[in-house]
């Protein structure tokens, strides 16, 4: 089973990239030991919420989370269009390894006073030239609304832009989606159109909404920013004139 925001394609990058966001990470826990161990000593606080690096000791407890909470995340979960969706949870803990290994992801899981909630997954990510990232993130119907989710992705924001050395992040949300739409306003991420039918999303290809922040526009930190009140008013299709389906919406100034 995968997660919409985690079904994206890798464009190839310089070789001297490859180890760059497990170096990162072992400079910031300030380690110097083997890069395997390194991730699984890293995490993200504030208050009560808690990222760090999935293990695969993890898969019990998601699986509990996934298959526990069916109605609550099958509206949002990636689909194949070409048979059932498989649940592996075990594999896709593997496969988000891998990816780790490579630089290409960062999988966290998202825990409240130490028990997992959630996962909030770093995919796509390029350097170089295009210096970005995209975020996909879920947690459970429990603590919904209590502010853990935009800590979460304020946290792993400002680490990708203060320490990895990214210039843009991105998330997609379908248009329904009202509780990911809440988030993105929250932290004052730029809406910048409509991605048409642009992922295999319970049982149909959806339309998502496209939001971006770049590190100059939160030079003082988006966590920091949110926290302070200070979150610029911004306009978002539900707070003005709808957008029809498959119709762009207009950029922000």
């Amino acid at each position: 089973m995968r997660l919409a925001a985690t079904e994206l394609a890798f464009a190839p990058r310089s070789h001297c990239f490859a180890q760059l966001g497990l170096a990162l990470i072992r400079r910031s826990v300030g380690h110097a030991t083997n890069l395997a161990i390194v991730p699984f000593t890293f995490a993200l606080t504030h208050g009560v919420t808690r990222l760090r690096i999935l293990r695969m000791r993890d898969v019990k407890r998601l699986e509990t989370l996934i298959l526990g909470n069916r109605s609550w995340l099958r509206p949002w979960e990636a689909t194949s269009p070409n048979g059932p969706t498989s649940f592996d949870i075990k594999a896709m803990a593997r496969s988000l390894l891998k990816q780790l290994e490579r630089s290409e992801a960062m999988p966290f899981v998202i825990e409240v006073d130490g028990e997992i909630v959630g996962q909030l997954n770093v995919s796509n990510m390029l350097y170089g030239s295009v210096s970005s990232a995209v975020l996909g993130y879920w947690v459970a119907p429990e603590v919904a609304g209590q502010g853990v989710t935009p800590t979460a992705v304020a946290l792993v924001t400002d680490y990708l832009f203060n320490n990895v050395g990214l210039n843009r992040v991105e998330i997609d949300i379908r248009p329904e989606n009202q509780a990911s739409l809440r988030v993105v306003e929250k932290l004052g991420f730029r809406f910048e159109g409509l991605k048409e039918r642009y992922i295999h999303i319970n049982g149909d290809w959806r339309d998502h909404y496209v939001f971006a922040l770049t590190s100059d526009e939160v030079s003082e930190g988006i966590l920091n920013r949110w926290e302070h009140r200070n979150v610029p008013k911004l306009t978002y299709p539900w707070t003005s004139s709808k957008p029809k389906k498959n119709e762009h919406a207009p950029f922000n100034d």
